[in-house]
């Protein structure tokens, strides 16, 4: 299980390609692989959005990244999870989330990746700030 949580800009497939060739013990194990990646949108709650801040608890929040990484490992059998997340400033199409899960069926995969994801969505300590063409508004509803 690996938690990144940085302001710096990532290209999810070269961060995943990087992680495999790197990741150790797993070879012949692995079944399923499943990957969530999320991007900002250039539209929110029917207004332009030129950009996001996206604003977090160093320290705490990697550690609910942890405890939710955990707790799908405790639900569902898989092998490995990696979770990357951004804040700080971020554009339309850029990409915020990064969510892979592997095990040996992709049953398991599915379910943890969506788990970890929904979690995430819910309980992680991240604030949004969105910049519309009306200027700044803080999102109320993390999902």
């Amino acid at each position: 299980m690996t938690v990144i949580v940085s302001e710096k800009a990532f290209l999810p497939w070269q961060v995943l390609a990087d992680y495999e060739r790197l990741r150790n013990g797993l070879q012949g194990q692995i079944g399923a692989a499943t990957v969530f990646v999320g991007t900002l949108r250039s539209l929110s709650q029917g207004r332009p959005v030129e950009a996001m801040t996206l604003e977090h608890y160093p320290g705490m929040t990697e550690k609910y990244l942890q405890l939710i990484c955990r707790e799908a490992g405790e639900k569902w059998q898989i092998l490995d999870s990696f979770v990357q997340h951004r804040y700080g400033r971020i554009l339309p199409d850029e990409p915020i989330v990064l969510v892979a899960v592997w095990s040996e069926h992709r049953e398991s995969a599915f379910k943890a990746c969506r788990y970890i994801i929904d979690e995430l969505k819910s309980r992680a300590p991240f604030w949004k700030q969105e910049q519309t063409d009306e200027g700044l508004r803080w999102v109320e509803k993390n999902t």
